[in-house]
């Protein structure tokens, strides 16, 4: 059940709110998305909330990767250890993983670029869409986030701050990855030992190819859940405005260009 009845078709919406989440038509910028899935395939995807490829892309990534080691080696690499990267990658299956990263970026670009100039006409059409819903799942409401706020729950555990935006598909996948690299890759136990100083122990216990992930999971996390609240309060201050016009402002009001009013 929500708040929403849609007397016309509409041909675009803005937004759609539901006890799964908020989902967004908002302006991105494709290179930025793009540099998420040379990050890690998938993260572009996800930004422009395309959900099943973002999945099928993220997935295939996780598992080509732990199959090529592809993570160890460039650790090797990045350390001038180049004849242990080339010992340890596994060429059998590399060169699968080439075609889906290129693609990985590639259609997250594209996307972005028609996802913007849809966006531009759905902000013209300004179609009404649910701002509450109530299902046996729980409560959505459309209402205004501190993007400060948002950062620094992401900061703190990656998926917090996208349970305060109520982005629960998002949520629920960084929640299970992060647990799923910190417990294989013991980076709990590593960072631990090197607050203790005892960096040899640290370098013993941490697995390279499963602590690796973390960054990019961890810095999605935050740079996905600022820009969401932000964009978010746009639009819940959009539609407050167009409620606010359409049942308490006079239908003879006309604000002319450079009036003030007092």
């Amino acid at each position: 059940m929500n708040n929403f009845r849609d007397e016309y078709r509409n041909r675009y919406y803005q937004a759609n709110v539901s006890t799964w989440g908020t989902v967004q038509l908002h302006q991105r910028n494709p290179h930025v998305v793009a540099m998420w899935s040379v990050a890690f395939p998938g993260f572009g995807h996800f930004l422009c909330e395309r959900f099943v490829t973002g999945f099928a892309l993220f997935f295939w990534e996780f598992y080509i990767n732990q199959v090529t080691h592809l993570n160890t080696a460039m650790m090797y690499s990045f350390n001038g250890e180049f004849d242990r990267a080339k010992a340890v990658l596994d060429e059998k299956h590399i060169y699968l993983y080439i075609p889906v990263y290129l693609f990985a970026i590639w259609d997250s670009y594209r996307m972005t670029v028609d996802g913007n100039k849809v966006q531009v006409l759905a902000k013209r059409e300004n179609a009404k869409f649910p701002t509450f819903a109530i299902t046996p799942f729980g409560c959505a409401i459309l209402s205004k986030k501190d993007p400060w706020i948002a950062f620094a729950w992401a900061m703190a555990f990656p998926s917090l701050g996208q349970l305060y935006l109520f982005r629960c598909i998002n949520a629920l996948l960084t929640l299970v990855m992060t647990i799923t690299v910190l417990l294989n890759s013991n980076l709990v136990e590593g960072i631990h030992y090197c607050m203790l100083f005892d960096f040899a122990k640290a370098r013993e216990v941490v697995d390279e190819q499963w602590s690796l992930y973390f960054p990019s999971i961890y810095f999605y996390g935050i740079y996905e859940t600022y820009t969401n609240a932000v964009e978010i309060s746009k639009l819940y201050n959009n539609e407050q405005a167009n409620f606010l016009k359409e049942h308490h402002q006079s239908e003879h009001f006309v604000l002319y260009k450079g009036e003030k009013i007092e």
